[in-house]
């Protein structure tokens, strides 16, 4: 039992870590659809197909559904919607490099909300994975030298929402771990595509003027994003964590960048900067830290569903 249980641990973890494998590799491919199509309506295009597949895939399991599990799941696409909504316009009024860093605060304030709202202990050596981390991704996402430090003299209203998609994205890695310990994680999985969808449709005219061209690398981008990165993304983010805690979920996500940086090269080929390297090795590091030094005291037992 324990060595299936630890193999049960183990997949989700490597599971976690194709899903961000995917999302450091989409970058390229969704930069380049861009030129294409209005960045709100490339998120609602992509929630959209991507809940038609898991409404099709799901269906036995949605049938079953209770308004206990519906809240659960609304709950936390109320949360992906504003991740997706608050960083796309928060871009428009920073720079890149300050959205990527910023959007990663949510490395931190995931172990940050579980200690003040759920009374959670983290262990010392995920304390030290999470800071590890978090320099990490200040190195690997803002550039060095005037230009880079210089866009952290001012903050400005595009950083401000930028802050508020950290917060919501790290409150959708905490309640996708709190709803797949009370229910099944396939109608979790849908409800939260489905409910980012219904949300992000409407708000495409409000917040943007939309348009797009429907070019092969327009339509490549929606349906890679929407079959992978969206669809079978989030059902195994939502399989994984009922065997592992919403902290090491967001450090596992902080390697997005990391992927993303090496696809750069290997596709792009952008040059590796050595201030981008010290970073990425930094990452791994706190990840490394927090898997295998945590304290096991403070840490889930292998295996077992918690409730974060």
């Amino acid at each position: 039992m324990a060595v299936r249980h630890m193999s049960r641990t183990l997949k989700a973890h490597l599971s976690l870590i194709l899903v961000t494998f995917i999302w450091g590799a989409t970058f390229v491919q969704i930069k380049a659809a861009l030129s294409d199509i209005s960045p709100l309506l490339f998120n609602a295009l992509r929630m959209v197909v991507a809940t038609t597949v898991l409404l099709i895939l799901h269906l036995p399991h949605l049938r079953k559904m209770n308004a206990a599990t519906v809240w659960a799941g609304a709950r936390v696409g109320i949360f992906l919607w504003a991740g997706y909504e608050l960083q796309t316009t928060g871009l428009r009024l920073t720079s890149p490099s300050k959205s990527a860093f910023l959007t990663s605060v949510s490395v931190v304030l995931v172990p940050i909300f579980l200690v003040i709202f759920w009374r959670k202990a983290i262990g010392r050596w995920t304390v030290l994975g999470v800071l590890a981390a978090f320099v990490g991704l200040f190195l690997l996402t803002v550039p060095g030298g005037g230009a880079g430090w210089g866009d952290f003299k001012s903050v400005n209203f595009g950083d401000l929402l930028t802050l508020g998609c950290a917060v919501a994205f790290a409150f959708q890695i905490i309640f996708v771990g709190r709803a797949t310990q009370h229910h099944a994680f396939q109608p979790i999985a849908f409800l939260q595509i489905a409910t980012a969808a219904v949300l992000m449709v409407p708000s495409v005219p409000l917040l943007e003027h939309a348009h797009i061209v429907w070019s092969w690398r327009v339509i490549a981008a929606i349906l890679v994003t929407a079959l992978l990165s969206t669809a079978a993304a989030f059902t195994i983010q939502s399989w994984a964590q009922q065997f592992m805690p919403a902290t090491n979920v967001a450090l596992i996500f902080s390697l997005e960048p990391v992927f993303a940086w090496v696809i750069a090269y290997l596709v792009l080929r952008e040059s590796l900067q050595l201030r981008a390297a010290a970073g990425a090795v930094l990452i791994v590091a706190g990840l490394l830290l927090s898997e295998l030094l945590g304290n096991v005291k403070n840490r889930e037992t292998v295996g077992v569903k918690i409730a974060v």
